[in-house]
């Protein structure tokens, strides 16, 4: 597919303006098109210690002052990727959209200190029994460098007559032993202040509940920085692949239950019900 839209940003868009479009623009919905190719870049990006030990607090990172952990970056391309979501070849809403799985790949240690080139591209979609498919590639470069990169599918719901899922089972994973977490009700808005991440789903039961949610939902990239920072001993600086999927809504307040298991190049890890018998998060981490 040949780049159809291709946007340079001079500097990072606030994720505030980007939602007030996003939630308040009028778009019709999916054309029963497969999606364009777009593409938005910004460079020279750098960014702020005190935001990332906000952030590394908040996700229950250790932060040294100079390394980034390695979900951080995501912080900053996911501003790129609302700028995808508001461009006029997106024809459906973003509240019609699930994350539904994210890979992330930091190929060595990455500096504070550094200065950033970001890209992002839309760069397939496909339609499957439950909605449109698509993937958004980020990478992140210093100077010619590649330094990271990440691949998150969202999927845009199509309601169609039949039976309903069935809830995802849990894994297979050793379960002896699980974390447990409690996630206070503040939580959507603790990491939105460190991320710039303000969807309201996450900030408000009064403000969820305008958009069909019961409860406050806790940020989906934030469960998965959460067990990343369970395994940062393990992981130390070596370069990583973290691939999770998206199971079941987070809910706050509530608590959750964490485990682990080695595997030959890395680990598997699940996020899970109180009682561990429903998955919030699969994933797997693998040394590169």
């Amino acid at each position: 597919m040949s780049t159809q839209h291709h946007v340079e940003l001079k500097n990072l868009p606030s994720l505030i303006s980007l939602y007030r479009k996003i939630f308040f623009a009028r778009k019709p919905g999916w054309d029963q098109q497969m999606l364009p190719n777009i593409k938005v870049c910004a460079n020279e990006i750098q960014v702020s210690k005190s935001r990332v030990a906000q952030y590394a607090q908040v996700c229950g990172f250790d932060f040294d002052g100079k390394l980034l952990p390695p979900t951080y970056l995501y912080v900053k391309v996911f501003r790129l990727h609302a700028t995808v979501f508001n461009h006029d070849g997106i024809t459906f809403p973003l509240l019609g959209m699930i994350h539904l799985r994210n890979s992330i790949s930091q190929y060595r240690p990455v500096s504070c200190d550094e200065r950033f080139n970001l890209e992002v591209e839309l760069t397939d979609s496909r339609v499957t029994d439950s909605g449109l498919e698509f993937d958004l590639i980020s990478r992140v470069h210093v100077a010619e460098e590649l330094v990271w990169e990440a691949t998150s599918t969202y999927l845009y719901r199509i309601e169609k007559q039949g039976r309903r899922a069935r809830p995802p089972k849990a894994s297979d994973i050793e379960w002896q032993a699980p974390v447990s977490w409690q996630l206070e009700d503040d939580l959507g808005r603790r990491y939105a202040r460190a991320s710039g991440d303000y969807n309201l789903i996450h900030l408000h039961p009064m403000l969820s509940k305008r958009f069909g949610f019961d409860r406050v939902l806790a940020h989906g990239m934030w469960s998965k920085a959460r067990c990343v920072a369970e395994l940062m001993p393990s992981i130390d600086n070596r370069p990583v692949k973290i691939d999770v999927a998206f199971k079941l809504p987070l809910f706050m307040p509530s608590e959750v239950t964490f485990a682990a298991q080695a595997t030959e190049n890395g680990q598997r890890f699940e996020l899970r019900d109180q009682r561990g018998r429903r998955p919030h998060l699969t994933g797997e981490i693998s040394y590169l």
